[in-house]
């Protein structure tokens, strides 16, 4: 992989939840140079402008948006989205600020190549609205991505997919095999990101993991080492939960929280 060294902190789908996006900088404070933010940033949660400004002050080295942010900005209808998404998204749609709203408005779509080695997504490369559910979906998508390591969001749960298929320098007798690494349920999960290999990576989800873990979720690339990492800090969830239920958004958000789903 031709790297740029650098250090990414990797984070998505905050859902304007910002207990779990401060607890997420603070664990990874002097750990990263540069952000790459891969949607939503509203959604859910009742703090979509604090969230918003919170990411601002990143040094950002890139950011797209997701289909809470499309909707919240008026750019799709709600159509897609269920009861209780949609009394959020609405809410969050009258929440937002002009100048919040505009800047949402203006985000881009995925996918984004960030150098010749990482590019990210929203849902997969070829489609930001479509999910990664199972190997087929991971193996189409990587075989849609343009660079060794894709970067997603959208299903808010962690999952490192690594495809060896024939395609690098010195495999040409190689079958190809798909394997899913990880994480495997401690609080840091680590995957040498070797050269002869491709990469289909989540990060999880900071502000509403749906793992079976509470816990905010990001990840690490540091592209000085080829090596990956994604780990879980707890957060403040009962404020974020009040917050939730202040807003008049429905309380099963705010109980979800509790348990990571």
């Amino acid at each position: 992989m031709d790297w740029v060294l650098v250090r990414y902190l990797v984070i998505s789908d905050i859902h304007a939840n910002l207990e779990a996006l401060e607890a997420t900088l603070a664990a990874a404070a002097s750990g990263y140079d540069k952000v790459l933010m891969l949607g939503d940033l509203v959604g859910y949660g009742a703090d979509p402008n604090a969230v918003i400004d919170r990411v601002r002050e990143l040094p950002l080295a890139a950011v797209i948006r997701g289909n809470h942010d499309k909707v919240a900005a008026g750019i799709e209808s709600t159509d897609g989205f269920n009861f209780v998404a949609r009394a959020a998204v609405t809410w969050t749609a009258t929440a937002l600020t002009p100048p919040h709203l505009e800047w949402l408005t203006a985000l881009p779509a995925g996918p984004l190549a960030i150098d010749d080695a990482i590019e990210i997504c929203h849902g997969t490369p070829y489609d930001e609205d479509v999910y990664v559910f199972d190997d087929m979906d991971a193996f189409q998508s990587i075989r849609a991505s343009t660079r060794a390591l894709c970067l997603y969001g959208h299903t808010h749960v962690p999952a490192v997919f690594r495809l060896i298929d024939g395609s690098a320098p010195g495999d040409a007798h190689r079958d190809p095999s798909l394997d899913l690494l990880g994480p495997t349920g401690g609080p840091r999960f680590k995957v040498q990101l070797e050269e002869d290999a491709r990469f289909l990576v989540n990060c999880g989800a900071v502000g509403q993991p749906r793992d079976g873990d509470p816990r905010a979720s990001y990840g690490i690339v540091d592209t000085t080492a080829g090596l990956l990492t994604i780990s879980r800090v707890e957060y403040d969830i009962p404020a974020a939960q009040r917050k939730i239920i202040a807003a008049g958004l429905p309380d099963i958000l705010a109980r979800r929280l509790s348990v990571g789903r």
